[in-house]
């Protein structure tokens, strides 16, 4: 094959990937509206909690964040 034919197959394949990325976003935006979202309020917070609390256990460049937050106040 000639590296134009190439090129334009690419670019054909890079174009129905991204409609196809698109398509699913889409649906997920369809999705997120139809959620009743009364309902999943208290599940929504006691994961966004539990979340954070996990993150700040992660260690960031060998200090725990608690630690950091301690070397801000005391310095």
């Amino acid at each position: 094959m000639s590296l134009d034919l190439e090129k334009q197959l690419l670019e054909e394949r890079k174009v129905k990937a991204i409609e196809k990325i698109a398509k699913i976003l889409d649906n997920l935006t369809l999705w997120f509206e139809e959620v009743d979202k009364e309902e999943w309020g208290e599940r929504i917070q006691y994961y966004l909690s539990e979340f954070l609390s996990k993150k700040e256990e992660t260690p960031l460049s060998g200090i725990d964040l608690k630690k950091k937050k301690k070397l801000k106040k005391d310095a």
